[in-house]
């Protein structure tokens, strides 16, 4: 706020809205409380209101204010008084220092006035507070002057008695005595708390305590001499006599005594005596001692060796107790001494009882007396903190549930990014009060603690032995597939194995007179030669490939009655490769043996076609059915049980041609089957 000397307090309260109420409060009261706030530097903008009316509100403050300024005022005009400068409130450009900076200096102009020989009424246009300090300044060094003359003498007495002054008056204007400072009304003097201006002299260890007019300079309590601190922070009496440290005589007996020792004969006088240092026995006034023996509403009368007590006639009533010769009742003064009734909060002293001023953050119970704890959270659920509110001695405390933390007004709370801290292994997401951790491809969290990525072991997993044609190896956050070691390769997805055809990379170690038969996961060296009477049909070929038949076919020497005879027309040779089935649910057909139906066949009865094996059958696994199909009829060899590789047979079959029940001729098929350890 803009800053006028001594004003400047009241501008700063700010703008008030005069809506007067009706208040059963008198305005005097509510002053009153504004200055005793003001006494004790509170805030004059935030003080509590003792009414609900504006107009109570406004006179608290502004009564309260006044207070300030007069002590702000009064500090610098002692400032001046005493250092005769006002150069230590040069360094700060607060509203308080320069309010007491200006009466500093207005002070200095009335001293310099005073010096000078001129008059105290200053003809300078100044201020017109600045005015009243400058004379009452200039007026307190006055009475070191010469007396006035008879006719100005009886001037000053008649300006003195319209000034009506509360205590001094000095060439008409009024002045106070030492310790107490003039009011703005330029007529009342009130105490001046040295303690609070700092303008005591109290030296290091002793505590200023204010008294009207002066103050007194009290020292700090400590443990002091004969005492030990303990290490729960309390003073011990140290027993001198057990730990040898006194210095008695030995004809003398070491007594401890709190804080000391004392050495004493050892000859011991009995009770309600005392011995001197000559083993003297000298009587005890009881009487005189600081707290006394009797009780309450007693006289204490000393005999030899005791006392006696007499009741006082004269009984007081609460607050109140006999003056000390016993006549009458007097005020008890709770409030004094650093220990009063009102534990260390604001204590004023009534007639026959007293209040207490509660600090901020209590209230007074009128029926205990004392300053209770105000539980501010009772008091106002979920009106102070956004989460959790804890009562404090004289305040409270917010705090926030986990995931948030304290904002910076200390009752709001704001969203604790946990992710800053990286709590997690991998990954982390912060959510509103939380986080969640969670992991890269190939990982999973772990359901123990919920921020640990653990390795996932694709070939454990149920699938797992479908991720890989062969074998699955497991890698940190992923796998890898492998073939067999010979006649495959990994196809380009990674999973899958893939057969090395050895026939047509060349790979294979066939001899030039062998047929290079390719197999999953290897070759066949295949040498099919004719038998005696049978010549071969067709181009000889390399290599043969799956469905490839080679047939000899016969041919009879002339003459040859037995090779006319034999029924077999033709033998013929087929290769198969088959792979290990992982799962054999129904028969798998393998070799389809076609032929024309009869009723094609010219020249020819009709002749029935009958399918059968005739050798190789390993385990029965094989059978062969007929059917019919687009004027076909076919021969079907399948696979009705499981063969677990490698196994390799020959499935020598044969199709017969029954005419009438009699075979008329046969054809024999010889299957070379191959049966790979692998399903793939």
């Amino acid at each position: 706020c803009p800053c006028k000397p001594l004003i400047c307090l009241s501008v700063c309260v700010g703008i008030v809205w005069f809506g007067f109420t009706t208040d059963p409060i008198s305005l005097d009261d509510c002053c009153k409380d504004g200055k005793e706030r003001g006494q004790e530097s509170q805030d004059c903008t935030s003080l509590p209101l003792i009414s609900e009316s504006t107009t109570c509100r406004i006179a608290q403050e502004q009564c309260c204010t006044a207070v300030l300024e007069d002590n702000i005022c009064t500090s610098g005009i002692n400032m001046a008084k005493d250092q005769g400068s006002c150069d230590a409130l040069l360094s700060s450009s607060t509203c308080e220092t320069k309010t007491a900076k200006t009466c500093c200096e207005c002070c200095l102009l009335g001293r310099a006035a005073q010096e000078r020989g001129l008059s105290c009424d200053l003809t300078l246009a100044v201020w017109y507070q600045c005015g009243l300090v400058s004379r009452a300044c200039c007026v307190d060094r006055s009475p070191n002057k010469l007396p006035p003359s008879q006719g100005d003498a009886q001037n000053t007495e008649d300006q003195c008695k319209a000034a009506g002054c509360s205590q001094s008056c000095f060439n008409g204007s009024c002045a106070c005595l030492e310790g107490y400072k003039l009011k703005v009304d330029g007529k009342t003097c009130e105490d001046m708390n040295e303690c609070l201006l700092g303008s005591h002299q109290c030296r290091g260890g002793e505590r200023c305590i204010n008294t009207l007019g002066s103050y007194r300079c009290q020292r700090v309590i400590s443990c002091g001499t004969g005492y030990e601190l303990t290490d729960n922070n309390k003073c011990k009496d140290i027993d001198e006599c057990e730990t040898g440290t006194h210095n008695c005589a030995a004809e003398l007996q070491c007594q401890n005594t709190a804080g000391s020792f004392r050495c004493r004969p050892r000859v011991q006088c009995g009770m309600g005596f005392i011995q001197d240092a000559l083993g003297s026995c000298i009587d005890i006034n009881e009487c005189l001692s600081v707290t006394g023996p009797c009780p309450s509403g007693h006289m204490c009368f000393n005999t030899v060796g005791s006392y006696t007590c007499q009741r006082h006639s004269v009984s007081c009533g609460r607050g109140y107790h006999l003056n000390a010769d016993g006549s009458r009742c007097v005020d008890i003064d709770e409030c004094a001494g650093p220990d009063n009734s009102c534990d260390g909060h604001g204590c004023i002293n009534l007639v026959g009882s007293y209040r207490c001023e509660c600090r901020v953050g209590f209230i007074f119970n009128s029926i205990s007396r004392s300053c209770e704890d105000i539980n501010e959270c009772r008091n106002y659920p979920g009106r102070l903190c956004a989460h959790k509110c804890e009562n404090i001695l004289g305040s409270y405390k917010c705090s926030c549930t986990t995931g948030f933390k304290l904002a910076a007004d200390g009752r709001n709370c704001d969203d604790l990014n946990e992710c800053e801290s990286s709590p997690c292994s991998q990954e982390c997401a912060n959510v509103y009060g939380s986080y969640q951790c969670y992991c890269r491809r190939g990982y999973q969290l772990s359901d123990v603690d919920g921020v640990t990525c653990e390795d996932i072991d694709e070939c454990a997993l149920p699938t797992g032995g479908h991720i890989c044609s062969y074998r699955c190896h497991n890698t940190p956050g992923s796998f890898h597939c492998t073939c067999p070691t010979t006649g495959y390769t990994l196809a380009t997805n990674g999973r899958s194995c893939q057969d090395i055809d050895e026939c047509v990379t060349g790979t294979h170690s066939c001899s030039e007179s062998e047929s290079c038969f390719n197999i999953q996961g290897g070759n066949k060296c295949l040498n099919f030669d004719c038998p005696a009477n049978y010549r071969r049909s067709g181009d000889t070929r390399p290599r043969v490939d799956r469905a490839d038949i080679i047939r000899c076919v016969k041919s009879c020497q002339p003459n040859d009655i037995s090779c006319v005879l034999n029924p077999i027309l033709s033998i013929s040779h087929t290769a198969i490769s088959l792979p290990t089935f992982r799962e054999f649910n129904k028969p798998e057909e393998i070799v389809f043996l076609k032929s024309p139906t009869p009723s094609h066949l010219p020249h020819m009865d009709t002749p029935e076609i009958v399918y059968d094996i005739l050798e190789g059958n390993v385990q029965n696994s094989f059978d062969i059915i007929k059917r019919l199909d687009h004027g076909m009829i076919v021969g079907v060899v399948r696979q009705v049980k499981p063969l677990v590789g490698p196994v390799s047979t020959v499935l020598k079959l044969a199709m017969n041609y029954v005419t009438n029940g009699v075979v008329s001729h046969r054809n024999i098929i010889n299957v070379h089957i191959y049966v790979s350890e692998f399903w793939f």
